[in-house]
């Protein structure tokens, strides 16, 4: 690779569409790229990061070099991203020219660079405003807030059915409405009171069925048997 390449990169939200209308336009005037990357059927609303082009692009970009684009929003899915992006770049040593705005470079284009970090200011407050916002909507609606809620009694026993049966935990805690973290919680809490609802059931005098239940990860259900939440029996243990 030459000390200084001109490199274009084209982004095309649907594979039905070509890039070539891009490259003939940033082309104009006998421009000629060393070097080109692209995303076909990428959304603009994925981060310019984790783009497989844009991603190649970055490792391959060295000083000196000047990475051309059709429009500023090939950059970035927001002014946040596109901000980030042009930066990063600059840190490289590389310069930025996007079609009909003009060239960002070290000490060139500061306007434009300027203005793109009121507009990424701008976009952090609103995305803060709009969540905290969103957040007390769903608490006067009454949804709840934080941690998923996990689920007890014979849904429990269900869930853990479900999951020694398919070994499919994502689908499993779809299934049941809850998070992976809250049904792995609840295995993990279903074998640690095991003993302690076999236990429970021995003194009150459940048949050996739910006692073997017991044994074999049936806690939640022995709890529900009982009329006790999960794993709550264990208060009944001593």
């Amino acid at each position: 690779m030459s000390s200084k390449s001109n490199i274009a990169y084209f982004r095309v939200s649907s594979r039905d569409q070509s890039t070539d209308a891009q490259r003939h336009a940033m082309a104009k005037g006998g421009l000629t790229f060393d070097k080109e990357f692209s995303d076909e059927g990428v959304s603009g609303a994925v981060p310019a990061r984790e783009r497989p082009g844009f991603a190649k692009l970055m490792e391959y970009v060295r000083d000196g070099d000047t990475v051309h684009v059709y429009a500023v929003d090939r950059l970035g899915r927001d002014a946040i991203d596109v901000q980030t992006t042009v930066r990063e770049l600059l840190r490289k040593g590389v310069a930025v020219e996007v079609l009909g705005l003009g060239r960002i470079a070290q000490g060139v284009g500061e306007l434009i660079l300027a203005v793109l970090a009121q507009v990424a200011d701008m976009e952090r407050n609103r995305i803060a405003e709009r969540t905290a916002a969103g957040r007390e909507k769903a608490r006067e609606a009454g949804v709840h807030m934080g941690r998923p809620a996990s689920i007890e009694g014979e849904r429990a026993a269900e869930a853990l059915r479900m999951l020694a049966d398919t070994g499919n935990v994502t689908r499993t805690a779809e299934h049941f409405g809850i998070s992976r973290q809250a049904l792995l919680r609840l295995r993990d809490s279903d074998s640690k009171h095991a003993v302690t609802a076999r236990s429970v059931a021995a003194k009150i005098g459940l048949g050996p069925h739910s006692a073997g239940e017991a044994a074999s990860g049936g806690a939640a259900r022995i709890a529900a048997d009982i009329g006790i939440g999960h794993p709550s029996a264990g208060e009944y243990a001593s």
